[in-house]
Formats: C-alpha cells, sequence, structure tokens
C-alpha cells in the first residue's frame, strides 16, 4: 500500500523529532537542528556554539542570501568592481546614503589598515570570546554549505541569481560585516568626507582670509544631524516592572525602527544549546545572536541612543604646507596612505581608482559632516571614532543572551562597553524594569568639554535644543590635552567610565524613545555627562507618548479594564497608533480651518478652498493611524510642513515647554497664527496637486507592493508622536517603507512557566520575492495580528507548521 505524501511527511517528522527531543533534554542532537515553525521562524537547536552557527548561517542564508552577499560585497569595497563606481551604497545606517565608490575607498582604508584583523587577534574581553569565534566559525560553515547545496545559478532571488559576486565565505566577512553595523553610527554623517579630503593648494591657503563662521557652521550641522535623526533609525522600548504589570511580574515591549531593506534588516531566530543558552528574538541579518529578544529570565532591547560615538579636532595647518598640523606648540607631518580600488568601466573593462587619504594623531581628516562642509584652509577636522576598535559588541550580546535579570544586564554592558550607539531597556522574571545608557561613549566629562571645545563646538554641544540630537564635540586638536584622556574604569583607550553613565531599576516603567536619558521614567529624572545628552530641552511627541501610555495603562486611565498592562492591552496600545501630535493640535487645527473667510487660504499667490477638509478633520476623532481612519494622511502632510524639519517646541504653541511639566508641554496651538493657517493650506493644495482626496484613509496612500500586491501599512512618522512609527519613501524610484517598525517583540514573565510571548516582523523573514517567507508576516502586521511564539519543546512540536532540517 502506498501512504499519502501528508501521512509520509508527518511520520517522519515524528520519528525526527523523537530523535531530537531526547538529545535536547540532555545536550543538544548531535548534529545542528533547525526546526521551523509558522511564519519560516527558525528554532536553532545544537550541543555547541559551532553547531548553534551552522545552523544559523544556513538558515540565514536560505532566507537572504542575496542581502548578505551584497553585504560581504561592501565590506570588502568591492561594488565598484562589480556594480559600478556610480551606484549607491548603504554602509551606515541610512538608504542609499553614498556612491559605491565612496563607500569602497572607506572600507578599504580600514582593510588595508587590518583595523578587523588586529581586533580579532586580541585575546577576550578586548578581542571575541571563545564563543563568538566559535559561533562564527560555525557560521561560515552554515552559509557556504547552504550556498554549495543550491549553487549561484539556482539561487531564487532574482537579485542575485548567477551573479559573479555570490562566493563562498570565510570568517573575515563576518568579522567585517559585524564591525560594519558597529561603527554605522558615524559612517553616515563621516563617510563622505573621509575619502574626498585633500589639502589645499599653497596659493588657496595664502588666499583665504578667514575660517568659515562658527555659528553658521554649527546651525548647518544641527539641522543637518536633526534631519537625519528624523529620517533614520530609531526605536520604542518600554520596560514594566511588577507595579505595572497585571497578571505577571514584568513586561518588555521592544519596536525597533530599522530599514525594511538591505544590511540592516532584522532576521528572528531562537538559538538554544541545553544548558548554556536559550534565546529567542531578533537581531541584524547576518549576525548569528540575538540583539533584542529573551530568554528564560530576561527580556531586553535598545534604541538610538543621543551619544555621538565620534568627536571631532579642529587642527591648524601650517599655510604654506597645509598637510603640517600645530600640536603644542610644534609642527607634526600628517601621515598618507594610497588607497585603491578596482572600478567597473562603462565599457566593461575594469580601472582602478586610487586616493590619497590624510591622517593625525587624532584619526582621518574629512572635509565634511552630514553634508556640511569642513573646508581645510585654515585648519582641518580629525575625528575619532569611539567604535572604531570595537569587536567587544559581539562578547556583550552574546552575554546578554545569557543573562539572568537584570543587574546581569547591567554587569554585562559595564565590563564589555560594546553597545555602539545604543540605550538598553530589560525586564526580568523578578519583576524589575531597567533603563541603562551604557555604552562605548567618548570620554568627555564635562569639564574636559569645557576646556578644550572651540567656538564651533561649543555651539553644538552645548546648545542642544532638542531631545533627540547627540551633542558634538569638536575640540581644540592644538593642545595634546584636549584628546579624549583614557580611564582607568573604562573597557578600552578614551571611553567614559561606565559608572558615570545614567541607569535606572524600577518596579513600575522604564523606557526610551530616541530622546536623551533624562526622562526614562519622569518619576527620577536621571542626571548624566553633557557627552550622553541634553537634560532640559523639551521632549519629542513620542517620547511623550511613551510616557503617557505607560502612566495611563498603569493608573488604569487610558479607557481600557483594568490596570496595569498584558500581552493584549500593551499589543493594543501599540496598534492604536495615536497621534499624539493629534491629540495637542486637531482641534485648534478644526478652528482655524473653520474661521477662514469663506474657507479660503492664499498660499503664494493661489486661492485654496479648504471648507471641504473642516469636517474631515473634525469627524477624525479617534486621532490615529489605523488603516480605517480618514483625514489621517490630510493631518499628516500638514503637520509635516508646518514643523518644516524644526523641534516641536518652535510651532506656536500658547503654552511654551515647560521644564516643570515636560509631558504636558508645550501645548494648546495657536488657531490664529499664519504659520498654521500657510501651512494647512499649504497641505490641502498638495493632497489636490497628487490627486490624493482629502478624506482618504490610510489604506488608500500607505502601501506596499509585494509581488505586485500592495499591502497596506499602519502607523506614520515620529514627528506625530506614534509609537508605530512607519517612514514612507522612495527606494529605487519605487513607493515603499524606508524606516519604521521592524521586530516587535512583547514579552511577559511570571513568577513560574516560560514566558509569553507574541511578535511580528513586519517585512518578513525573507527578502526573496520567491520565498513563502516574503509577505506572510507583513500581511499579518497589516491586519494588526502577531505571531504566537513557540518557545519550549512542546510548544515547537506542537506547530502545525513544523518542518525539521538536521545538518548532518
Amino acid at each position: 500500500m502506498r501512504l499519502p505524501m501528508a501521512v509520509v511527511a508527518a511520520m517522519a517528522v515524528m520519528g525526527t523529532m523523537a530523535a531530537v527531543g531526547t538529545a535536547a533534554a540532555e545536550e543538544g542532537p548531535d548534529e545542528p537542528t533547525i526546526r521551523y515553525t509558522e511564519y519560516g521562524i527558525p528554532h536553532i537547536i545544537a550541543k555547541d556554539w559551532e553547531g548553534l552557527g551552522t545552523g544559523y548561517g544556513y538558515a540565514a542564508a536560505k532566507d537572504n542570501i542575496c542581502t548578505l552577499a551584497d553585504t560581504y560585497l561592501m565590506v570588502n569595497a568591492q561594488r565598484s568592481r562589480y556594480l559600478g563606481p556610480a551606484g549607491k551604497a548603504s554602509p551606515g545606517q541610512s538608504q542609499n546614503s553614498t556612491t559605491n565608490l565612496n563607500s569602497d575607498l572607506y572600507f578599504q582604508r580600514i582593510n588595508d589598515d587590518r583595523v578587523v584583523e588586529r581586533q580579532i587577534d586580541r585575546p577576550a574581553p578586548d578581542g571575541p570570546e571563545p564563543e563568538v569565534k566559535e559561533t562564527i566559525r560555525g557560521f561560515v560553515q552554515g552559509y557556504n554549505r547552504y550556498l554549495a547545496e543550491t549553487g549561484v545559478a539556482g539561487i531564487t532571488d532574482p537579485a542575485c541569481r548567477g551573479a559573479a559576486w555570490v562566493r563562498p565565505i570565510t570568517e573575515l566577512d563576518v568579522y567585517r560585516h559585524a564591525h560594519a553595523e558597529i561603527i554605522m553610527g558615524s559612517a553616515d554623517p563621516l563617510l563622505d568626507g573621509l575619502v574626498t579630503a585633500q589639502p589645499p593648494g599653497a596659493s588657496a591657503a595664502k588666499t583665504a582670509a578667514k575660517a568659515p563662521d562658527p555659528a553658521k557652521t554649527a546651525k548647518k550641522i544641527r539641522e543637518a544631524v536633526a534631519a537625519s535623526r528624523e529620517q533614520g533609525m530609531g526605536s520604542n522600548a518600554l520596560a514594566v516592572g511588577s507595579q505595572g504589570v497585571s497578571g505577571g511580574t514584568s513586561m518588555m515591549l521592544a519596536n525597533p525602527h530599522f530599514p525594511w531593506q538591505g544590511k540592516n534588516r532584522m532576521w528572528q531566530s531562537h538559538l538554544t544549546i541545553p544548558g548554556k543558552v536559550n534565546v529567542s528574538g531578533a537581531g541584524l541579518l547576518g549576525l548569528p545572536a540575538v540583539n533584542m529578544g529573551h530568554n528564560d529570565d530576561v527580556a531586553w532591547s535598545h534604541t538610538v541612543a543621543t551619544v555621538a560615538p565620534f568627536g571631532l579636532f579642529d587642527v591648524q595647518v601650517d599655510p604654506l604646507n597645509p598637510t603640517s598640523y600645530l600640536v603644542d606648540g610644534a609642527w607634526q607631518k600628517m601621515t598618507s596612505q594610497q588607497v585603491a580600488v578596482d572600478v567597473l568601466n562603462a565599457d566593461g573593462t575594469l580601472g582602478k581608482v586610487t586616493r590619497t587619504l590624510w591622517s593625525t594623531r587624532y584619526g582621518p581628516v574629512t572635509a565634511s559632516m552630514q553634508g556640511v562642509g569642513l573646508p581645510w584652509i585654515v585648519s582641518a577636522h580629525a575625528v575619532r571614532d569611539a567604535n572604531m576598535g570595537n569587536l567587544r559588541a559581539l562578547n556583550t550580546w552574546f552575554r546578554l543572551d545569557q543573562a539572568k535579570n537584570v543587574e546581569d544586564v547591567v554587569t554585562t554592558l559595564e565590563t564589555t562597553q560594546g553597545v555602539p550607539f545604543f540605550n538598553t531597556v530589560a525586564s526580568d522574571r523578578q519583576g524589575k524594569a531597567l533603563y541603562a545608557d551604557i555604552q562605548a561613549t567618548p570620554n568627555i566629562t564635562d569639564a574636559h568639554a569645557d576646556s578644550c571645545l572651540t567656538a564651533t563646538g561649543t555651539l553644538l554641544f552645548n546648545q542642544v535644543l532638542r531631545a533627540d540630537v547627540p551633542p558634538i564635540s569638536i575640540f581644540d586638536g592644538k593642545r595634546s590635552a584636549c584628546d579624549w584622556p583614557d580611564d582607568p574604569n573604562a573597557a578600552a583607550p578614551g571611553l567614559l567610565d561606565p559608572a558615570k553613565q545614567p541607569r535606572l531599576i524600577r518596579s513600575d516603567f522604564a523606557g526610551n524613545a530616541n530622546d536623551s536619558p533624562w526622562l526614562a521614567n519622569p518619576a527620577q529624572p536621571l542626571t548624566y555627562p553633557r557627552v550622553m545628552g541634553n537634560t532640559s530641552a523639551p521632549r519629542s511627541l513620542r517620547t511623550q507618548e511613551l510616557i503617557l501610555t505607560a502612566q495611563n495603562r498603569i493608573n488604569g486611565t487610558d479607557g481600557l479594564p483594568g490596570r496595569g498592562f498584558t500581552p493584549e492591552t500593551m499589543g493594543k496600545l501599540l496598534f492604536a497608533d495615536n497621534s499624539r501630535a493629534a491629540d495637542l493640535a486637531l482641534n485648534a487645527t478644526v478652528t482655524m480651518c473653520q474661521n477662514q473667510p469663506f474657507g479660503l487660504i492664499l498660499v503664494d499667490g493661489k486661492v485654496v478652498n479648504v471648507s471641504e477638509a473642516c469636517p474631515i478633520l473634525a469627524a477624525w476623532k479617534d486621532h490615529d493611524y489605523s488603516l480605517t481612519g480618514r483625514g489621517s494622511w490630510l493631518f499628516a502632510n500638514f503637520w509635516v510642513i508646518l514643523l518644516n524639519g524644526q523641534g516641536v517646541e518652535k510651532l506656536p504653541w500658547r503654552v511654551p515647554f515647560d521644564r516643570d511639566d515636560p509631558i504636558h508641554t508645550p501645548n494648546s496651538l495657536d488657531s490664529g497664527s499664519s504659520a498654521v493657517r500657510d501651512a494647512f493650506g499649504r497641505a490641502v493644495l498638495a493632497l489636490r496637486t497628487a490627486g490624493v482626496p482629502l478624506n482618504a484613509a490610510l489604506s488608500d496612500v500607505q502601501k506596499v507592493t509585494r509581488n505586485n500586491e500592495q499591502i497596506p501599512i499602519h502607523g506614520s512618522v515620529g514627528q506625530l508622536g506614534v509609537l508605530n512609527v512607519i517612514t514612507p519613501g522612495q527606494v529605487d524610484g519605487k513607493f515603499d517603507i524606508t524606516f519604521g517598525s521592524s521586530f516587535i517583540q512583547i514579552v511577559r514573565f511570571t513568577a513560574e512557566g516560560p514566558p509569553e510571548t507574541r511578535s511580528v516582523l513586519t517585512y518578513s523573514q525573507s527578502a526573496n520575492p520567491a520565498s513563502p517567507h516574503y509577505t506572510d508576516q507583513t500581511k499579518l502586521f497589516s491586519a494588526g495580528q502577531w505571531v504566537t511564539e513557540r518557545f519550549t519543546d512542546d510548544q515547537i512540536a506542537a506547530s502545525p507548521a513544523l518542518e525539521i532540517k538536521i545538518l548532518d
């Protein structure tokens, strides 16, 4: 008798699970084993770190081999060779932020200097811990195994099928990728300037009348940095302790706002070595660890912090010899190096571009920051990067994966100082909520800053007027004493003593939404050195929304039943997509609209009839960015135009910001303001010009196309004070989501038993259009639904979608 295929498959699975389950309960299976459950989530179990890495590398390559291969092409400085020098690269946090040629020159310089190799060779804890090395060794084996089984020609993703640049990888490739992620907080603002800085001719130096105006330079840099923060990576994270949870001991919300494309995609996994590690969550694709997630006892996440992981040094140059600079009264010579990369010429031949790049005792010379020119005339600007020598982040995440409580988390952060530019928020089974901004921070105490800042640096460092903008240091390079001093308590030279960095453990809540640490919990404001961020600027509307959401749920004043968070209420509040901006300003906006004579507004000589818009906004009573809301798209356009790149405190409020009431001020938008009237008229005109109805539902205008299917996406930009951030934009000339909610996870601990978890990976596990997991979680996210995670062996075995791959 011939059995049906479904029965054969079921029998195979049951037999395999019996073997795996017995071994897993003791010491792990003899061979790395991947158990796939719903939505293609891999539960990788092995008996050792190398086996765990093998399973991770195989599964990651299966889902995203083209994205990974493209990343290895980038960190090996070969994009210009295969894709041409004029193409776009994304070496930092942002999308398509530079050319392939500039990206290649940047990474080739790092590779020529053997920056990564020297760090690999260091003994732990300065270099990678043994389990890190073993896991990466396994990752390479797993990746290469998948590629060998599939073959380059057999890859189903058209992005790299048959491409000459897809090849087996080495351990160095993986370390270079990890290093590129660690330094990306400096890459976006500085990369182009670092590879284009060239000394002026002697005649240009002699005829230069004066240096650039410090106030104008500082203003341009400040505005450029603020704009990049609004348009780039971010996150929310909320830890709730025992006093804020219903039916448990603590809860954790992880809500990173990462790119939806490219090397900074997140990928979900569950990693187990019995008796050593059992952790579930997500990480940056290709880094074989969980960066944000939970184990049996602790849950944690990261948010982008307000520490600039770099600093500039203004060095006075010799007018007749501008590659000489003054230090402590003596002239020193800059060092030069020739950096060469291969490029694909238009006729298909290979050429070579060679550039001379310059360095000082402080670091390499840059010609710009965040696109703002720093002319090399009277002086040059050198860069010191706190993360250039930091592979310790790998040790950090491996240890976090094994933490037992929030005190373990703090110890890990302090002893490794590997977190590159993130806050850490965590909760544990014991009922504690943690906020900590302990990272690889430049050792810039307030006294050191006061002694060494230049005129431009003083304006950038001391006059930080927005809570989400980092202080930028520019120090006097003429004095060697102005270099970052070494602290014996820090994990590496030039870093700030971790004991001076802010942290907070509470039983109610702690959180962050990319503002400075000051109000991780308003009941206990934090103090810290200015290098970590400001302590008095207005909070962003998203920070206000996060804090009010926590306070109102704990107090039971948000209109939902009961008090305290449950997984259901936490998920409902996040996906309510409430706009703090609408809470504060919608009524005044409607009043302004209704008060316009004959419903007309004059915009740039054009008469705009806004009378249709008034009842639409008046009817938008939920203030939400759900798919069905009508009026939300109109308000979003109005609000962004009104902000015009400014902080929210710059708007015409009747009640200004009050440092003693930072969560509720500023408020009461001035309905009679000409700025409000003009912005509203422009928004109405813009929508009509684009052919978008003023009462369009969000589902009609904010959607992504995947395999010719349009999927509506709820949420909106962070400037609107919406927690579920979604930033639409152009990707390769097409409308898409550029940044926003990526891996969302809710975890609740109880006194006993496994954690209760739910999650959704908004853009799904795979970037391959041929994969069954290309859009499945995206559709789930669109519907406001969740993956019920499977953490225990019994939960995994019960999955109706269970598939098992044994890497024998």
